[in-house]
């Protein structure tokens, strides 16, 4: 079955929806806002991506700019158990959507990025 880490109020995330409901994928929706996601499910939707952490981390939020914009001057001046305990603590940090497809996922930012992971 197919996952989505869906944010209601992005675009991109309402987008990709249309696309799984439009070619008629199984798919269940996780409202990250609404349940948090721990550190093992970050830790595991990190290396499936095969991202650092960082890249999974909104630095354009407001969170990010008041928290820890002026902390990080370098990606290694955190440990990456630090961002994905940032991410735990401030679920609006992390970039959605995210789609998982079995041992593959995406950041579906452009949504078409979608296509390429259900094609595969």
């Amino acid at each position: 079955m197919i996952l989505i880490y869906h944010n209601p109020e992005s675009s991109d995330s309402i987008e990709c929806l249309n696309i799984l409901k439009k070619i008629k994928k199984r798919h269940k929706v996780i409202r990250h806002i609404d349940n948090p996601l721990t550190e093992r499910k970050l830790k595991r939707i990190v290396k499936l991506l095969n991202i650092k952490p960082i890249q999974l981390i909104r630095t354009d939020a407001s969170i990010w700019k008041d928290h820890y914009q002026d902390l990080v001057t370098d990606v290694d001046d955190f440990e990456d158990i630090e961002y994905i305990k940032m991410m735990t603590e401030f679920p609006t940090l992390i970039r959605i959507p995210i789609v998982i497809n079995g041992d593959k996922a995406a950041i579906c930012n452009p949504p078409e990025k979608i296509l390429s992971l259900l094609a595969s």
